[in-house]
This record gives structure tokens, C-alpha cells and sequence, in this order.
């Protein structure tokens, strides 16, 4: 019997469910209902008592869940390996970000940096500017804000560059990724599924969870800037 299957993912899974969602309706009748917000935030909407069927987030977030009790650890898989990157305008030049010096360099000269306060890339980035020393010069021309798709700020033109995790940069028309952060600097997250064990629609559940592993999932992972598992 067709379902209704509520989501609560990142939006590093934005674009994916915008191309994958209802090609997955139309195979199986099944709707999906999905919202997103970062890592944080949901883990805190949970504990508020919000419930849904699928949960997608960074893996340490599903083993707190699973931790609490939310979610069946039977039904938790591994779905892709996340990267952050940095991006500026369309159209715009595209920085040298390809060594620390570089990057460093680039976040020094730049006019203005979005990210974000609560997502998984935001809190890393936080960490980097410490590290590089650089911290109280980038904060002082950051536009910051809790979570969303910061790369908005620079389509609009409210800020000259964006750090993100790829694919919710890639997500954003008007913006063109320039590069992934250094390896010495990366911090790549591994996205994984869950359901919940309250849910009413285990099956369906299950189904879209199975869907997003199928060869034609993995290439829509890939082409938004995933790395599928």
C-alpha cells in the first residue's frame, strides 16, 4: 500500500532528492515529505520530540540517534562520503585554493566569506581559521548564518565567497564551485540512512532507503557532488 514517508536530512542531500524524489513516487507510488536543516539543528528538533520515518545525516548524528534509541541500528548504511569546498559568483575568478598557503591567502584577500554557524562544513571551517591564525580577520567580514545554503549569500551578492560542503554549494544556481578545501585542511563526512523505530511505514521506509543505493541513485549522488558508498 502507497505511504506517506517523512525525511529529515542536510541539505547536502538537497539536490539529490530534488532530482531522486520523484522518480522514486512514480515507481512506487510511495510520497516523500522531506525537510532539512544542518546536523545540529535536527538532532535538537529530534529531541524536541519531532519524529519522522528516514532520518540522513553525518554518521555521528545517526550513532547519537541510535544512541538514544530513535533509530533501528539494523537499518543504518553508510551513503556516501562528503567533501567541503569553496565558491564564488558565476562568472567571477575562480581563487587559487589548491595549497594551505593559497587558501589562506585567498581567505585574506577576500571582501566578504559566508558560512554557517551549526553546519558540519560551518563548525570545521571555524576550526580552520583558528588554526591558520586568521580567525578574528574572518569573523570581522563573515556572513555567517545558522544553517541554509550559504552560497545564496553570494548568488545574491551579499558576500563575495561561500565554504560549504559540495554539494550544497553545487545546489545553488548563480554560484560556481572553485575547488575543494586543501587535503590537509579537508574534513570529509560520511552521510548515512536510518529509520526511525517508530515508524508506522517500515516498509516504505525501507523502499526508499533500498532505492538510494540502486546504480542510478549512486549516479545522481555523484553528479551533486557526492561520493557514493
Amino acid at each position: 500500500m502507497p505511504a506517506h514517508i517523512k525525511v529529515l536530512t542536510s541539505n547536502s542531500m538537497r539536490s539529490v532528492f530534488d532530482e531522486l524524489a520523484p522518480l522514486f513516487e512514480h515507481a512506487t507510488g510511495h510520497r516523500v515529505a522531506i525537510s532539512y536543516d544542518p546536523a545540529q539543528i535536527m538532532l535538537r528538533r529530534i529531541a524536541g520530540g519531532e519524529t519522522a520515518d528516514v532520518v540522513i545525516l553525518g554518521d555521528a548524528a545517526i550513532s547519537e540517534l541510535v544512541r538514544q534509541g530513535k533509530i533501528d541500528s539494523t537499518s543504518c548504511r553508510p551513503l556516501a562520503r562528503v567533501r567541503s569546498g569553496l565558491a564564488v559568483r558565476a562568472g567571477a575568478r575562480k581563487p587559487d585554493i589548491g595549497t594551505v598557503e593559497a587558501f589562506k591567502s585567498t581567505l585574506i584577500g577576500a571582501r566578504s566569506i559566508a558560512f554557517s554557524r551549526e553546519g558540519a562544513s560551518g563548525i570545521h571551517f571555524a576550526k580552520i581559521i583558528e588554526r591558520l591564525g586568521i580567525a578574528d580577520l574572518i569573523r570581522a567580514k563573515a556572513k555567517i548564518q545558522a544553517g541554509g545554503l550559504v552560497g545564496e549569500r553570494v548568488a545574491a551578492g551579499d558576500a563575495e565567497m561561500a565554504v560549504q560542503q559540495i554539494p550544497e554549494l553545487l545546489a545553488v544556481p548563480g554560484i560556481e564551485l572553485a575547488g575543494a578545501l586543501p587535503a590537509e585542511l579537508q574534513q570529509v563526512t560520511v552521510s548515512a540512512t536510518g529509520i526511525f523505530v517508530q515508524t508506522e511505514h517500515r516498509n516504505a521506509a525501507q523502499d526508499l532507503i533500498d532505492f538510494l543505493f540502486t546504480s542510478n541513485a549512486k549516479r545522481s549522488l555523484a553528479a551533486k557532488g557526492l561520493e557514493p558508498l
